[in-house]
């Protein structure tokens, strides 16, 4: 079967070619344990998803979209107490990005959003950097975030939890382990007041904060959830990247309204 001309490394050179992409699209996940039932790509495999199923349903509508190959690293220093974990430290993950985002300026990409997979990621600063040089407009967003989960499951979970687990029970089940086999995502709080409510942030020692490395029970998950929440947030995306396809870069901010 041909490779979709939408995804860039199933695409022949004439489909990207005849593609005339504007816009890409950067999965970018991480390789971690997920509790005992989800696979280490898991943060991969849901970006990735999300990321093709949004670029399908926009490019069906008319948006020259292209979806690169996904980063499976992420900025994992804090979980290096759990096994087998791979760490991209963020100012590696910044010259990753800077060179990606250089090829693109080459090829003529006008746009580029960074779709996030993994919580220990954060690009806003990197943007803030990259974008004073560059024509190439950047976002990037989060794709567990882009809606409000707290709609979808009983208690969605940090980490290896009720959401991940029904998203990864939608995507890959053959990679989900039964879930008798998983543990009950128990975490541990900061002593600090101040760290727990918000006064103030500090990264968490992951190996002090979860027996199993789950942040969230799973128990509750069942494919149908995460089938719910992948379809909405793909059409949400989706939405936004035919806007995103479609807009002027040079003129992204409305008129200022008169004084009434």
């Amino acid at each position: 079967m041909a490779g979709r001309p939408h995804v860039l490394k199933e695409a022949s050179l004439g489909q990207a070619g005849g593609l005339q992409c504007d816009l890409a699209i950067l999965p970018w996940g991480a390789t971690e344990p997920h509790n005992f039932h989800l696979p280490f790509g898991t943060d991969t495999f849901q970006a990735e998803r999300v990321a093709e199923e949004a670029a399908r349903r926009a490019a069906s509508r008319g948006a020259r979209v292209s979806v690169l190959p996904a980063v499976p690293f992420g900025a994992n220093a804090q979980q290096l107490g759990t096994p087998l974990t791979l760490n991209l430290n963020p100012s590696t993950q910044a010259r990753i990005l800077e060179d990606v985002l250089r090829s693109l300026e080459h090829h003529g990409v006008g746009k580029l959003l960074i779709l996030n997979g993994h919580g220990g990621n954060d690009f806003k600063q990197m943007l803030r950097e990259l974008q004073p040089g560059s024509d190439i407009f950047l976002c990037c967003s989060n794709w567990w975030s882009i809606l409000d989960a707290s709609g979808y499951f009983d208690d969605p979970g940090d980490h290896a939890g009720e959401l991940e687990t029904s998203v990864m029970l939608h995507l890959c089940p053959d990679l989900v382990r039964p879930l008798e086999e998983a543990g009950p995502g128990r975490a541990r709080r900061f002593r600090l007041h101040g760290l727990r409510d918000g006064v103030a942030w500090a990264p968490r020692d992951w190996a002090s904060v979860t027996d199993d490395t789950g942040v969230g029970d799973p128990r509750a998950a069942t494919s149908e959830k995460g089938a719910r929440f992948f379809d909405d947030v793909c059409q949400t995306l989706s939405d936004f990247l035919l806007e995103l396809s479609d807009a002027d870069v040079q003129d992204l901010y409305e008129a200022q309204r008169p004084d009434s």
